[in-house]
């Protein structure tokens, strides 16, 4: 191994490789830099292939930045560092030259950790990369002892990494966020069982850019995805013990490299590259990628966590700690929160996600419980220096961000509050989705606002509907099948007495615990899985769907299934051949085509409930199963059906000429009751006749489009069930002589009927 350091510079941090004029003195190898000015010495550690360590002194200090330059080190060569100072608990310092740290800007990372747990117990963490002694016999202080043991045969290394700016192939989709539908997946996850996959790509991101996994997202109609974590993680102490691992990977200690177990090509730096195609085969595919992100809190835990690379760096600076500074502030629930505050933190989290903007190619960022990164020095505060530092950041202000706008802390939940250029997971749509299609809802007046854009929560600052990242579940709870199989959570194979996971499901099981053989249960939970994506989809905001929802995916009954890598938590795809659910992705890509091809259903404004025109009708207007328009009282009388009209004439949208925006109009009628219920179409000015779109009683759709009903025909609509009628205010709404009509914007849609029936047989 090299056995010279050359000064090298502060700039960048990490470890750079470098090469003809860009290298000094024109000889190649690597600059290593490393932010850490409460250490008292940095030693450089290098690894050859065979495990061999040789260490270097880093003698130059700027700026609170140790660096030096190595000649002769190139891409591929493995590293970490050995950090210097004080062993003081008792005040935060918690350095340990004994323990291999990984380099917080370390583009990858290779190795996983190995040995055996204290004990001999098989498959936990060894105790030689715990900066303490873990099993020191007074346990009360075992965190204060400082262990001896050399960590670098059991921990990961760093990888230099040669140029990683990517070819851009096609460009970025740049997708308007009105326009964006959301696609929930686990990279491993998604593709571990496609049989169009091959096997050896199966789990990678090799796999998820393989033409049989994009074909399906294609299809499906989506325009972006939204990977679990693909930072370098670890997996916990207590999951290792018992045989399971972190499967969905909220635990990371890498933030700039790609998590090296979904690579197919190897570990030594050919993730980087191997991420950077998945990326552009999706951009090819028109379709977006977005990070889940992790900058709350590390896999390094509290103060009986493993050491593993920030907290033998500065652990003072990196971590908030309490004012017994040998305990850490946990907003988290993960032990530790990252001291967002502190400038070195700060430029360690916008470094890193300028990196994968500029350089791997992603289009934005959903931010894990985002709230703790919102945090001053102890409450939420949207003009926090994070939230700042974003919102002037020239590359990030321009990306897609959502934030899950909560944390565990006092006053953590933030639902609405975050500023402008912000979206956020909306829990309240969720929970107001799921009580109405439970019966749970005492009246319809928060599902009026969900439905329509929440401007309750939204409609402040300049935000707009899109604000909205609308969903019914995510990877953290129950699949859509499950919500309506399962009224309890089964989560034993977690191995943690069920007692993981929340209680909280607003789930119904239709009459049966789990999976049953009666007929009649059956179809009544694929109704009610039509009902709950059909309304996802029809609501003004962003929908996000979650990997295999569309084709009856189920966890068991398992809502929190982040140790589950097998079966489990991997999508069944022979689901897609089943033609019971094959219809639900079906009726899912239809809904999306409408969406997609109807401005009105994906409204860049929050409605007004006013006419845009004198002699127009209210962009928004709500209904009682009378055919009448609701009033006051109406929304605070208990009822299970609601009818939703959107005008396309009064659009307060322009074309980027100027032109005005025209659609057709739709009326959304949902009933939740668990009877049938006679509903009567609104008459005139609100339409002439009324087209059938869509109707969730039907197992296949084939059957609805094309039924026409005059206005004010009284109609028996079935229990639980969503209808979606176009709006005929003409016979030249109705059908063209071809057999086709035209739609505003020019898109086909089906025959139509050429007589009105007015018979009130079930709809």
């Amino acid at each position: 191994m090299p056995s010279v350091v050359w000064p090298g510079g502060p700039e960048p941090l990490g470890a750079r490789f470098t090469e003809g004029a860009d290298s000094p003195g024109g000889v190649p190898g690597t600059n290593f830099a490393l932010w850490a000015g409460g250490a008292e010495a940095v030693e450089l550690c290098l690894f050859d292939d065979d495990g061999h360590e040789t260490r270097h002194l880093l003698t130059e200090l700027t700026h609170e930045v140790w660096h030096g330059f190595v000649p002769g080190v190139l891409p591929g060569t493995r590293y970490g560092y050995r950090v210097h100072g004080r062993w003081d608990p008792w005040t935060g310092a918690r350095w340990n030259p004994a323990k291999l740290l990984l380099d917080p800007y370390a583009r990858a990372v290779d190795g996983e950790f190995a040995g055996t747990a204290a004990g001999g117990s098989r498959g936990g963490l060894p105790a030689e990369v715990y900066g303490h002694v873990r099993d020191w016999p007074q346990q009360h202080v075992a965190d204060t002892v400082r262990d001896e043991r050399d960590s670098a045969p059991h921990v990961p290394k760093g990888v230099v990494v040669g140029r990683t700016a990517q070819d851009p192939g096609a460009p970025r989709p740049g997708t308007p966020w009105p326009d964006t539908v959301i696609y929930e997946l686990h990279v491993r996850g998604f593709t571990m069982r496609h049989p169009g996959v091959p096997e050896p790509l199966r789990g990678t991101y090799a796999g998820l850019a393989h033409p049989a996994a994009i074909e399906h997202l294609t299809r499906l109609g989506v325009t972006a995805v939204e990977l679990l974590p693909v930072h370098q993680f670890a997996s916990e102490d207590h999951l290792l013990r018992r045989g399971l691992r972190n499967y969905w990977g909220y635990n990371s200690i890498g933030y700039f490299a790609p998590h090296a177990g979904y690579a197919a090509c190897g570990t030594r730096g050919g993730q980087v590259a191997e991420f950077q195609r998945m990326v552009r085969a999706l951009h090819e595919a028109g379709i977006e990628v977005v990070l889940d992100v992790v900058y709350n809190h590390t896999a390094e835990s509290g103060e009986h966590g493993p050491t593993l690379s920030l907290r033998g760096i500065d652990n003072r600076r990196y971590y908030r700690l309490q004012s017994d500074p040998r305990r850490y502030a946990d907003y988290t629930g993960c032990g530790n929160t990252l001291h967002v505050v502190q400038p070195g933190v700060l430029r360690l989290i916008t470094d890193s996600l300028r990196y994968w903007v500029t350089e791997m190619g992603v289009d934005g960022f959903r931010f894990d419980l985002a709230a703790a990164l919102a945090r001053a020095m102890h409450d939420v505060d949207m003009l926090s220096p994070f939230l700042a530092v974003i919102a002037q950041d020239p590359v990030l202000r321009r990306v897609k961000l959502i934030a899950e706008p909560w944390d565990v802390g006092s006053g953590g939940y933030q639902v609405g509050a975050f500023p402008p250029l912000w979206a956020e997971w909306n829990d309240r749509y969720r929970d107001a989705v799921r009580d109405f299609w439970r019966g749970a809802l005492p009246d319809v007046r928060d599902l009026g606002y969900r439905l329509s854009g929440s401007s309750d929560l939204y409609a402040w600052g300049g935000r707009r509907p899109y604000a909205s990242v609308n969903f019914v579940t995510a990877h953290d709870g129950f699949t859509v099948r499950d919500l309506v199989s399962y009224e309890r959570k089964h989560n034993e194979a977690n191995g943690e007495g069920n007692r993981d996971g929340s209680g909280d499901n607003r789930s119904w099981n239709c009459g049966a615990e789990g999976e049953t053989n009666d007929g009649r249960v059956k179809a009544l939970r694929r109704r009610q899985v039509r009902n709950l994506l059909t309304t996802l989809l029809l609501s003004t905001g962003v929908p996000m769907l979650v990997a295999g929802d569309e084709m009856g995916r189920t966890q068991g009954g398992n809502n929190n299934a982040y140790c589950q890598d097998n079966e489990t938590g991997w999508i069944d795809w022979s689901l897609a051949a089943d033609p019971t659910w094959r219809a639900v992705t079906d009726l899912c890509s239809r809904l999306l085509a409408l969406r997609r091809a109807h401005p009105v259903l994906r409204s860049r404004s929050f409605f007004s409930g006013l006419p845009r025109d004198a002699d127009g009708l209210r962009d928004l207007a709500w209904f009682t199963p009378e055919g009448t328009e609701m009033t006051e009282a109406d929304w605070y009388a208990p009822t299970a059906t609601l009818g939703m009209y959107l005008s396309g004439r009064d659009i307060p949208q322009r074309s980027p000429t100027g032109a005005p925006v025209v659609d057709d109009s739709f009326l959304v009628v949902l009933h939740a009751g668990a009877r049938s219920l006679r509903f009567t179409l609104p008459g005139p000015p609100w339409a002439k006749a009324y087209e059938l779109l869509v109707n969730t009683a039907l197992e296949d759709q084939s059957g609805a489009p094309g039924l026409l009903r005059e206005a004010g025909t009284r109609l028996s609509l079935r229990p639980r069930s969503v209808l979606l009628w176009r709006v005929v205010h003409t016979a030249d709404d109705r059908a063209d002589p071809d057999g086709k009509q035209e739609t505003a914007n020019g898109v086909s849609g089906p025959v139509v009927g050429r007589t009105l029936p007015t018979d009130d047989r079930d709809q």
